[in-house]
């Protein structure tokens, strides 16, 4: 197995490799990446169920399985998402501005790859595929950490679009594994600077946390998601109740869950008993403030903690607020700056909402589950920038580029 500084110093060759191909090359593999995965659909499911067998020895949280689980219908999810980046325009080249100035130097700004990028992600071997894609795509060489949780699923990935690279004469080592599970090897990474530009951590709160703390490489942070849902007094009940069940129960284990409702005084008495009739389709646990209680009198009273806690799990905190003022300042003491949501019918409340909360993605009367890159047409993301610098929201090909000033002249000095 190689060493970190190895593989770091591969991919960085690699960075070479990536400079010298076309959009038509770049797009020519991906879609071959994309049409092999499918085929190897069987191959992959083997691995991935390795992994699922020894999560479910160590008795861990079923929950969270689905994060780990791979289907059918998720590889062609995966294989969907190279074909659509392939129909994106390549950002690569692309000259943002042109500008003369009075000295006649014309000065323009062009947008390039950052180089190697490092991605550490939790479970997900989805991302694999994702991160790869859209790095390919971007001109970047990349390095990928996962968990231990999907090791061998990832290896089976990596394999088949390696493989895929190499037929197309494209040096397979523009895409890294690191197969060590080892921790201090995770932390190791983390201190590569000399050869990789820039760490995308992709995880829960410990994952982010820790790379945040540990790296000495410039890192793009994707935060947690405690995602509210604020029903207004003039909301649509039924719809409110729609958009609630499947930002709550489409899938618990994502960032773009609802983990939080906020729900306006003047509705609680009609919409808290039948959302809960609803929610009780999925066994959805309630914690909520006074007011939820005297409503639902069998649910568990929230916490403070409870305002500020992303679940990942069948538990929705309620806290009930007196005016919109109030929710927002709510939401934005106890958000992670992912997505939140008003359900309303007045059209002022929508557009104060929008104003005033703090976070990447701020809906009017949709589930908070479309924050993702696909969803947003952005091809397959890597992931959720919970941060204001450099990328906000759902990072897509453009989030994996940066820029460079280009000067043409014609004999100009400086006085």
């Amino acid at each position: 197995m190689s060493t970190i500084r190895e593989i770091c110093k591969k991919a960085r060759e690699g960075k070479d490799v990536m400079a010298s191909l076309s959009t038509v090359a770049k797009n020519k593999a991906l879609e071959e990446v994309a049409d092999a995965l499918v085929a190897q659909t069987d191959y992959i499911l083997s691995a991935n169920k390795k992994d699922a067998d020894e999560w479910k020895s160590k008795g861990k949280n079923e929950g969270m399985l689905d994060r780990l689980l791979l289907t059918p219908e998720r590889i062609e999810g995966m294989a969907v998402g190279l074909r659509q980046l392939v129909s994106l325009d390549d950002p690569i080249g692309e000259v943002l501005y042109m500008k003369e100035r009075p000295n006649g130097l014309r000065i323009g700004e062009k947008r390039v790859p950052l180089g190697v990028i490092g991605i550490i992600y939790e479970s997900r071997p989805n991302v694999t595929a994702d991160a790869f894609g859209l790095c390919f795509k971007t001109g970047n060489a990349v390095i990928l950490k996962g968990g231990s949780d999907a090791i061998n699923s990832n290896k089976a990935i990596v394999k088949v679009i390696r493989d895929v690279l190499e037929a197309n004469n494209i040096a397979p080592d523009v895409l890294q594994l690191i197969e060590s599970t080892d921790r201090e090897v995770t932390k190791e990474f983390m201190k590569m600077n000399e050869y990789v530009d820039v760490l995308i951590p992709r995880g829960g709160a410990g994952l982010i946390k820790s790379v945040v703390e540990n790296a000495t490489i410039p890192v793009i942070e994707t935060g947690t998601g405690n995602c509210h849902i604020f029903v207004d007094e003039s909301a649509d009940l039924d719809m409110a109740i729609n958009i609630i069940f499947n930002a709550k129960t489409q899938r618990i284990s994502v960032c773009n869950a609802c983990e939080s409702l906020v729900v306006h005084k003047a509705v609680k008495d009609k919409l808290l008993p039948a959302l809960k009739k609803r929610l009780d389709e999925k066994n959805v646990e309630l914690r909520g403030d006074a007011e939820a209680v005297g409503v639902l009198k069998d649910i568990k009273t929230a916490t403070e903690e409870d305002w500020g806690t992303e679940y990942l799990d069948y538990i929705l905190s309620i806290k009930t607020v007196n005016d919109i003022d109030e929710a927002i300042a709510h939401i934005n003491k106890y958000n992670t700056g992912h997505s939140e949501c008003i359900v309303t019918n007045d059209y002022n409340n929508a557009q104060k909402f929008l104003d005033k909360v703090d976070a990447a993605a701020v809906y009017v009367n949709a589930s908070t589950r479309f924050t993702d890159g696909f969803e947003f047409g952005l091809g397959a993301e890597i992931g959720i920038s919970t941060q204001k610098l450099h990328a906000r929201g759902p990072m897509g090909l453009k989030a994996l580029t940066t820029t460079k000033f280009i000067i043409y002249g014609n004999g100009q000095i400086r006085e």
